[in-house]
């Protein structure tokens, strides 16, 4: 049995992020998006063999380990690749329906699954003008399966209403280091609980009432070490840990 103690909150939330791939689907992962990035390919190496990946480059099913340690969207995800899908081309393929999962993210969220990655504030008078929606604002109402991830879990990102809707509805799951969204009905509740963390600590850290859908959320399988395993050899600089300082 794999010690849980060895386990790093990253690698919880990759292979619960690579477990909601399944086989023969078609999934896009954006810019700075290194947990994603290790989730899909740790996905494809074990139970979506025929899971086709896309990037920001426009490489399909990129062979290899991940070799950048600072992007997700470097040339090695389009130079050892399969085939070159533009970028412009995923908006579309989403628009038609054909996209069956992105993983995306933002900088607040609140319990109607509001996205907010434009401004902190005011619009016009914001603290923190922040990217925009980019890809997000397209992606999350037409793709499938809209997956969020986000390293940090605290009142501030987690809030009653978001300062700025850049995008709206259509989440499938968020997954954070303490716990996993689902989203139902035109609401967020309290999927599944990470075994480090407790329903206590996820309340104290969200601005926003938990509900669950059906009782008592469930609790976040630890990795096995066949995925141990496997990341590692993916993953040999560990650039999965890099969101986490």
């Amino acid at each position: 049995m794999i010690n849980q103690s060895s386990i790093h909150p990253a690698d919880l939330m990759v292979c619960t992020m690579a477990r909601l791939i399944e086989d023969g689907e078609t999934v896009f992962q954006g810019v700075a998006s290194q947990l994603p990035l290790v989730a899909m390919k740790l996905a494809k190496a074990t139970h979506a063999k025929n899971a086709t990946l896309l990037n920001i480059p426009g490489g399909v099913n990129p062979a290899g380990t991940v070799l950048s340690e600072y992007s997700s969207a470097g040339w090695e995800l389009w130079d050892r690749s399969e085939a070159v899908f533009p970028l412009e081309k995923v908006f579309d393929l989403s628009m038609r329906g054909k996209l069956d999962a992105a993983f995306l993210s933002g900088v607040q969220f609140d319990r109607h699954g509001n996205v907010n990655a434009s401004v902190i504030g005011d619009y016009h008078r914001p603290k923190v003008r922040l990217p925009g929606g980019a890809g997000s604002a397209v992606l999350i109402p037409t793709v499938k399966k809209a997956i969020i991830w986000r390293t940090k879990h605290d009142r501030r990102t987690f809030v009653e209403k978001v300062d700025f809707v850049t995008t709206r509805g259509n989440i499938y799951k968020i997954v954070t280091p303490i716990c996993m969204f689902g989203y139902r009905n035109g609401m967020l509740y309290l999927e599944a609980v990470s075994p480090y963390s407790s329903i206590d600590e996820v309340i104290a850290n969200t601005g926003f009432e938990i509900k669950t859908h059906q009782g008592k959320p469930e609790v976040m399988s630890l990795p096995t070490r066949e995925e141990m395993r496997t990341l590692r050899q993916i993953d040999p600089k560990g650039i999965r840990y890099k969101e986490f300082g």
